[in-house]
C-alpha cells in the first residue's frame, strides 16, 4: 500500500488515543505522524511522546514534533516540522542534520523558494479548505501544488480541511503526502480505525 496520509495529531491526548493510534496506523496508508499540542508544558508532551513514538515504530511511521527542533531531538524524534513564525529554518537544518525538517510555506510561491536554502526534505501548502484544526488560516489555490511538483522538487504535502471527498484532487494536483487529523480524530460517523480506510 502507498503511504500518502501525514497523520496529524488531535489537540488533546486521552488515555483512549494510544489504543486509537494504534488501529489507525495497523491500515498500513500513513507515512508520518505529527504530534502537534498547544499550550501544554514540555514535561507533558515528552511523556506523551514516549507512548507515541512505540507506536509509530511499531509501524514504521515516521514521528514528527510541530514547531519546536529542540525538543524534537530531545524526544529523540524522526524529525520537525515548522511554520514560518517557528525560529530560523537554517539553524533547525544544521541542529536536525539528518533528520527530516518539513515547513510550511502556506500558498506562497517565495515562501516555498525561501525554504528551499534550508534544504527541507519536505514543503507543506495550505489550508486548501475550511480546517477545525486552523479556521482562521490563509487558503491555498491548488494550482500551487502543480507548480511545486514541477519546480521545487521536494516531497509536497497538502493539508487543511482535506477529508475522504477531496483527497483525490490534493493527490492529483501534486501532493506527495496528504495531511489529515480531524476527519480521522473529530469524525462524527465514524471511529478512526474506520475513518483511516477511506485514504487509499
Amino acid at each position: 500500500m502507498r503511504k500518502i496520509v501525514y497523520l496529524i495529531s488531535p489537540n488533546k491526548i486521552t488515555k483512549k488515543f494510544y489504543v486509537d493510534l494504534d488501529k489507525v496506523l495497523t491500515n498500513g496508508n500513513t507515512a508520518f505522524f505529527q504530534l502537534r499540542l498547544k499550550k501544554i508544558t514540555k514535561n507533558k508532551i515528552s511523556k506523551i511522546a514516549k507512548k507515541i513514538k512505540k507506536i509509530t515504530q511499531k509501524h514504521k511511521v515516521k514521528f514528527i514534533v510541530n514547531d519546536d527542533y529542540s525538543l524534537a531531538l530531545k524526544l529523540k524524534a524522526d524529525g520537525c516540522h515548522m511554520g514560518q513564525l517557528d525560529g530560523s529554518f537554517e539553524l533547525a537544518r544544521k541542529k536536525l542534520r539528518k533528520r527530516i525538517l518539513g515547513i510550511t510555506c502556506h500558498n506562497s510561491k517565495a515562501l516555498a523558494d525561501e525554504a528551499l536554502k534550508s534544504k527541507p526534505d519536505y514543503i507543506a501548502f495550505g489550508s486548501f479548505y475550511k480546517s477545525k484544526l486552523k479556521p482562521n488560516a490563509t487558503m491555498a489555490k491548488k494550482s500551487i501544488l502543480k507548480w511545486a511538483k514541477n519546480y521545487l522538487k521536494k516531497k509536497i504535502v497538502a493539508i487543511g480541511g482535506i477529508d475522504n471527498k477531496n483527497y483525490k484532487i490534493m493527490l492529483k494536483s501534486g501532493a506527495n503526502y496528504i495531511a489529515i487529523s480531524s476527519y480521522i480524530w473529530d469524525n462524527p460517523k465514524l471511529n478512526p480505525e474506520i475513518a483511516i480506510k477511506k485514504f487509499k
